[in-house]
């Protein structure tokens, strides 16, 4: 997992080529512009969505995990509390492999606070508890860039 600030995100370039498409193009794009849902970027090795919700109550909360592709989580506007566990720590409730979807159950070892300057990249064994209220609700702007691992 890495969670730094969003000005330093190109010291993480050259880790892999899906993960350094997915930072050309969170430097090189005006994320306001980008149209709700999957955006390409290149093909199935990396791409992004783009989405609004409303943060809730850590019970309301799912857990989700990986097994094809990690998650870099950038807020455009708003405020949450993403919980992080790992994958051993957790139990398995289902799979749903079309969709890269594993759900878990279990309790959250560290909770990482997300605002536009903030970005947290999660792993396959990184589960993650995204949507959690930090001080309040609150209306969040998101892109989730999708890159293969």
């Amino acid at each position: 997992m890495i969670y730094t600030k969003r000005k330093h995100i190109e010291r993480f370039l050259g880790m892999s080529g899906s993960l350094d498409a997915a930072i050309r193009h969170l430097l090189s794009t005006d994320l306001s512009r980008l149209h709700k849902g999957r955006n390409e970027i290149d093909g199935e090795r990396a791409f992004v969505n783009r989405f609004d919700y409303q943060t809730m109550t850590p019970e309301e909360a799912i857990w989700e995990g990986h097994a094809k592709y990690a998650d870099m989580h950038v807020l455009l506007s708003g405020r949450e509390r993403i919980g992080v566990s790992h994958v051993e720590t957790l139990k398995m409730v289902v799979q749903k492999p079309d969709e890269d979807f594993i759900g878990y159950e279990g309790g959250v070892e560290v909770w990482f606070p997300m605002t536009a300057e903030d970005i947290l990249i999660v792993f396959p064994e990184d589960v993650h508890k995204v949507k959690v209220m930090d001080g309040g609700g609150s209306l969040v702007e998101k892109a989730c860039y999708k890159f293969q691992v």
